[in-house]
């Protein structure tokens, strides 16, 4: 949880029950000493106590994953009954199932329950038809049922926040994604003539983001452009064969890290934040990758709207575009011949200075948890 840094400066105890490392293929990637082990203890970045839980191996298909998040979710409310006893459990919700193991854990330990919404939920499910018919209504009246029974759900855009009141959730704050700027380089802007140019795509190569599209973009572009691919996801394979099918000028990359992120940024002319645009929950949901891309002073290529759309206006640090192969190659065509455009200089970090600054973030969620505690103990 990228706030530890901060609740630890404030002296808390912190107990993190999270799954053996295994993204992105399903099983084991790194070293023992790094992904950890099934139900043993070690102690974080800030000196928080990770205890790891056991994982399903599985391909990174949609069934693969749900039964490896139903599985982890299961052991982790017997993790959760391992720890000292908390002050209030936080569930951070990338996937549906650990809500629910959080919601259990709460219950057991007869503490608050804090529920931090990464994503639009139900809503994506009901978007991408993850469940249909008769299991469709009960999941989503599952995750409405549990977002109503939290003593706090907190979500990441103000957007979200506005629809889960409207509903008649009652107890809704908005934390926003942060970026830590000090520990983010601010690059020199790439060079002012270059035979290409150089976009860049990292992150999650699932269906949010559809893909293919920047892929057919790259191949209408051909002469002008040089597309780079980082990460995984459950359409890579298809997004390589379509790349090879249309020879169109990309070259794949598996999932990096640290500093060979930042290598990556260094190279990019441009960098590429997607998300479709025929899912109703998108509007409200802002890739955390947008916080970033702006940090270290790249120009965005935004295939968004909504909320991330509004970001990427008013920093003034990039351009958002149609989603349509078409308007996004015109675009590249346009920022390869007028270069000038690829130099946003340090709005953007400005931007994420004056409005996604981690500290003052922290700050901020540290007194959401601190009314919650004490609500509960009063």
């Amino acid at each position: 949880m990228q706030f530890n840094r901060y609740f630890r400066s404030l002296g808390w105890d912190i107990d993190v029950i999270a799954p053996v490392a295994h993204a992105p293929h399903g099983r084991r990637t790194l070293p023992k000493r790094d992904a950890g082990r099934a139900f043993r203890r070690d102690a974080g970045t800030f000196g928080e106590r990770i205890l790891r839980v056991p994982y399903l191996w599985h391909r990174t298909t949609r069934r693969g994953r749900l039964l490896d998040h139903c599985f982890s979710a299961g052991a982790s409310v017997a993790a959760g009954m391992m720890t000292r006893r908390p002050d209030a459990v936080i569930v951070t919700v990338p996937s549906l199932p650990i809500l629910g193991a959080g919601y259990v854990v709460s219950r057991l330990r007869r503490v608050p329950l804090v529920v931090d919404m990464r994503d639009a939920w139900p809503d994506i499910a009901r978007d991408a038809q993850i469940v249909r018919s008769s299991a469709k209504s009960l999941t989503e009246r599952a995750v409405a049922a549990f977002q109503d029974r939290a003593d706090l759900v907190v979500t990441v855009t103000h957007g979200f926040a506005s629809t889960l009141r409207a509903r008649g959730v009652k107890n809704v704050a908005t934390v926003v994604n942060g970026v830590d700027i000090s520990v983010r380089e601010l690059l020199p802007p790439p060079p002012e003539n270059r035979d290409r140019l150089n976009v860049l795509y990292l992150g999650n190569h699932g269906e949010s983001q559809r893909l293919d599209t920047v892929v057919r973009a790259a191949a209408l572009a051909r002469d002008y452009v040089r597309l780079t691919m980082v990460g995984h996801g459950v359409r890579r394979g298809e997004l390589m064969a379509l790349a090879e099918k249309l020879d169109a000028p990309v070259i794949f990359h598996g999932p990096a890290y640290r500093r060979e992120v930042m290598e990556f940024y260094r190279e990019a002319d441009t960098c590429v934040v997607s998300l479709r645009d025929d899912w109703k929950s998108f509007e409200t949901t802002i890739p955390s990758k947008t916080y970033e891309v702006l940090a270290v002073g790249r120009h965005v290529t935004g295939i968004v709207r909504g909320e991330a759309r509004h970001i990427v206006e008013e920093s003034e640090a990039g351009d958002v575009v149609e989603s349509t192969p078409e308007a996004i190659a015109q675009l590249w065509k346009e920022l390869q011949f007028d270069r000038i455009r690829l130099l946003p200089g340090t709005a953007g970090r400005d931007w994420v200075q004056n409005n996604a600054n981690l500290d003052v973030l922290s700050a901020a969620y540290a007194d959401l948890l601190l009314g919650v505690a004490a609500g509960r103990s009063e």
